[in-house]
């Protein structure tokens, strides 16, 4: 997983690279997120460094999710990781569904109907895809040294994934490089706290998020926008950052601040599980207080 770094719990300035908007950004402290009102419907959150520290779930961020599933909101992991690896994930944890692949497919676990898998692209365009997406691969090992796949790569139906930060270590030039190759063959590419994804069509983490919440809910994520939280950890989280108002970065999240056109709106005292656990309290709290 990344590694750790140190944070502190007041707001941060950054300066914006090149790329970048142009003028500085804050993130709040987690306790200036309103809760007064806010009548939450739901919370979507990342994985990867997120929920997880160090590969694993930590006994308060489980806890943190049943106890937001017990007060009624709808809880939606959403990641870049792929359906194989998401599926124990689905049948154990207190959540609604898992949204995969950077919002490809929606794992779903229900009592007496089992596993379900949802996909946003149709079979033929799928096997099209993937046959590409290999040949592409390939490009990436051949052209990039050092790179690897993910060893998650087995279990991947909808894009690939270059390891830079979980088993081997890539540095930034050949992130960039790998980012390079993919955008040339007309894939889509984001970067992760762990992985370099790669896929072709034009979903993404915050169309998955919309998708899941039309077939599960029936609901225009759209529409109620400002009822959601979304919570995250790197770049690849840029996409909810910008469009949630409540926004929401654990603090490792500082690792990339350099890195970050669109930063969450505010930002937890804690890192990884830790700082989720935190962010649910302060919900929880909020509905306790109405």
């Amino acid at each position: 997983m990344g590694r750790r770094f140190s944070s502190a719990a007041h707001s941060t300035r950054v300066m914006p690279q090149a790329g970048a908007r142009p003028e500085a950004f804050t993130m709040l402290k987690l306790d200036s997120l309103p809760t007064r009102g806010l009548r939450p419907i739901g919370v979507f959150t990342d994985i990867d460094d997120t929920l997880t520290t160090e590969g694993a779930i930590t006994p308060d961020a489980l806890q943190a999710l049943e106890n937001l599933k017990a007060a009624g909101l709808c809880v939606v992991p959403i990641t870049g990781r792929p359906v194989g690896w998401s599926e124990p994930f689905v049948q154990s944890w207190p959540v609604d569904a898992i949204v995969a692949e950077n919002g490809a497919v929606g794992l779903l676990h229900t009592p007496g109907r089992g596993l379900r898998k949802i996909y946003q692209q149709d079979a033929d365009t799928r096997a099209r895809h993937f046959a590409r997406m290999q040949e592409v691969a390939q490009r990436v090992l051949r052209e990039v040294p050092g790179a690897q796949l993910s060893k998650d790569h087995a279990g991947r139906e909808t894009d690939i994934a270059i390891d830079h930060s979980e088993f081997s270590h890539l540095p930034p030039s050949a992130i960039d490089a790998v980012v390079r190759i993919l955008r040339s063959e007309g894939m889509s590419a984001t970067v992760s706290s762990i992985h370099i994804n790669g896929w072709f069509g034009e979903h993404s983490k915050l169309s998955g998020a919309r998708w899941i919440v039309r077939e599960l809910w029936g609901r225009d994520l759209e529409a109620e926008i400002d009822r959601w939280v979304y919570v995250g950890d790197s770049t690849n989280d840029q996409v909810m950052f910008e469009r949630f108002p409540h926004s929401v970065g654990v603090a490792n999240i500082r690792r990339f601040e350099a890195q970050l056109t669109h930063p969450p709106r505010y930002i937890t005292p804690s890192e990884r599980g830790a700082g989720f656990a935190e962010l649910a309290q302060h919900l929880l709290n909020g509905i306790a207080s109405t």
